[in-house]
């Protein structure tokens, strides 16, 4: 059993996907704009599209599957920790991309200790026909 619940995990990527989208605001990065600018907001929105799409607790269209969902996690918190060296930006000073290091690196940690199947949902008792 892993530590945190589809439940739990899907809460998270709601306020995540919030918080990255307002994170060059939160950690001045419209300053130097660009990537270290652009990114956090792209996977923002990435988080919030993965929520409304998975199928779990707190999906709306459930389409696709929660291992997927996690497999995409992973993908996309490396990027992000990745991003100051992969596009360049880690010359900066550290306030600009040590976010994306602790976000990206807190997404995959997150991703790596979620419950991969949702818990079951209970049914709706039947009734006999014709009962009102």
């Amino acid at each position: 059993m892993k530590l945190i619940s589809t439940y739990v995990h899907g809460v998270l990527d709601y306020i995540v996907g919030v918080v990255l989208i307002f994170a060059p605001e939160i950690f001045g990065l419209v300053e130097v704009a660009g990537v270290s600018e652009a990114l956090p907001r792209l996977c923002g929105f990435i988080i919030l599209i993965m929520a409304v799409s998975t199928n779990y607790e707190v999906g709306i269209f459930r389409l696709i599957s929660m291992r997927t969902h996690i497999v995409a996690d992973y993908l996309l918190g490396g990027v992000l920790a990745l991003s100051p060296w992969l596009f360049g930006f880690s010359n900066l000073p550290a306030r600009y991309w040590l976010p994306h290091l602790i976000v990206g690196a807190a997404i995959v940690l997150v991703a790596a200790v979620t419950e991969p199947v949702p818990a079951p949902q209970p049914q709706a008792p039947r009734r006999a026909p014709g009962y009102r």
